[in-house]
């Protein structure tokens, strides 16, 4: 009988020609992002080096050798680190990500950790005004219009009151200043690479995880994550993910509704976090659709209402803000951003949030995704082709929706990891020169680009 399975060379010579059409397409990509306006004079209202919502400003700063150290020893110890214990990885993976996040934003010294968050515009300042949360909740959506009285600032009034909540409760802590609130943020942000590990550990794909483990944690969404609230949302997303991949793949049935309930939680936290991550939807239909269990969901299900409802009862429903919100949206800056430009331009911005390397990765992803192979190693290939192409799946559906025109470097770090799995799939010889890239890249945007986030 014929061998109907290409032989690993074939495949191999596959996957390569996949890589380098999804990194040429990134690659235009962002080039034409950057070069239609600059050449153009087309005025798309991102700062003064769209799609990034930035300034090009070149910084030195302390934190650029320590960057520059902790690019050399990913390089160096990435290959060997895959084979330690899978506890060990997962303790080096956060600590690691951690520093590569604290030297990235300490090329604008202390104030790179947080000072961004002292902004009127950000939740910190409001969060410290806030006396009476039940109040708060109850008249937070009149005070979300444009022409209100005393209208909420751009984050609160862009949000679901579960944002503010988070630094309410940080400077009911004695957490509230900018340099202690951005170090928070920092701590949980750096467990969100342990949290997409541990999910695609739990769905059989292991190795897959290992190799991307350096991808996760090296890169230039380490950017915008420590100073950015939306890099704690990408942790609660995370979580809640890896909880409802726990569930799935438990034989239990108190393990199952259980944890699918304490997962329901978290997502229906999210929802409360950003107007955008009902959308972690299409995550979770994939994780239960990969580990073929369904009795999760309604748990999960009823995890995400009761917080959603618990909200409604206080004062806040989420169904009653999201018009009010799409209003005070058009009635901003939004109208002024041209959709013609944004809709795949926010393309190029999340592409050089994740790196150039993920177009790479998202090219082997759908050639995995499409595979006919049986083999265990086809399979778990093809479970984080999955899970790659349900984040880019997110992104589209955003992008499509118009309510995310620019800043989406920042906005969409909660898909970010997800399509970064995807890296886990190409060859070996593109994941060594991948990584080099990858924290090249991170090192180079942050001297050259004050991003404002």
């Amino acid at each position: 009988m014929s061998e109907t399975i290409a032989p690993a060379p074939a495949k191999t010579r596959t996957r390569e020609r996949a890589a380098l059409a999804g990194l040429v397409t990134t690659v235009v990509l962002v080039v034409a992002a950057i070069a239609v306006p600059a050449l153009t004079g087309w005025d798309v209202r991102a700062g003064s080096f769209p799609p990034l919502h930035s300034i090009l400003v070149l910084r030195i700063g302390p934190g650029t050798p320590a960057a520059m150290l902790l690019a050399v020893l990913a390089v160096v110890y990435a290959p060997r680190a895959m084979h330690w214990s899978w506890r060990r990885l997962l303790a080096v993976v956060y600590a690691y990500g951690v520093a590569w996040m604290l030297s990235l934003a300490t090329v604008y010294g202390l104030d790179g950790v947080g000072a961004i968050l002292d902004r009127t515009s950000e939740y910190l300042g409001t969060a410290r005004q806030v006396t009476d949360l039940g109040q708060t909740l109850r008249i937070y959506i009149e005070h979300i219009p444009l022409d209100s009285a005393d209208n909420w600032p751009v984050h609160i009034a862009g949000h679901p009151p579960g944002a503010l909540l988070f630094f309410v409760a940080l400077v009911a802590l004695g957490l509230g200043s900018a340099l202690a609130a951005g170090a928070v943020i920092t701590v949980i942000a750096g467990s969100t690479a342990v949290a997409v590990m541990a999910t695609a550990r739990r769905l059989g794909a292991e190795t897959y995880a290992r190799r991307a483990a350096p991808f996760l944690t090296v890169g230039p969404a380490a950017i915008w994550m420590s100073v950015s609230a939306d890099a704690m949302f990408a942790a609660v997303a995370a979580w809640a993910t890896l909880l409802l991949a726990v569930a799935a793949t438990s034989r239990r049935f108190v393990a199952q509704a259980l944890v699918g309930l304490v997962a329901g939680l978290l997502y229906g936290y999210c929802v409360m976090l950003s107007y955008g991550l009902p959308l972690l939807g299409v995550l979770a239909v994939t994780v239960l659709l990969l580990a073929r269990a369904w009795r999760p969901l309604p748990f999960a299900i009823a995890g995400a209402v009761l917080v959603i409802g618990a909200f409604a009862l206080a004062g806040f429903a989420w169904w009653e803000a999201l018009p009010v919100l799409q209003q005070r949206y058009w009635d901003g800056i939004a109208s002024d951003r041209p959709g013609a430009y944004w809709t795949w331009a926010n393309l190029a911005a999340v592409a050089i949030s994740a790196g150039p390397w993920v177009g790479a990765g998202l090219g082997v992803a759908l050639v995995d995704w499409a595979a006919h192979g049986t083999d265990d190693d086809a399979r778990a290939r093809r479970r984080i082709a999955l899970l790659a192409t349900a984040g880019l799946g997110m992104c589209i559906a955003a992008t499509l929706s118009q309510m995310s025109r620019a800043e989406v470097e920042r906005i969409w770090l909660p898909f970010v990891p997800w399509m970064l799995l995807a890296t886990a799939l190409l060859p070996e010889r593109w994941r060594r020169t991948g990584l080099i890239v990858q924290a090249s890249f991170a090192i180079v945007v942050q001297t050259l680009f004050y991003t404002r986030w």
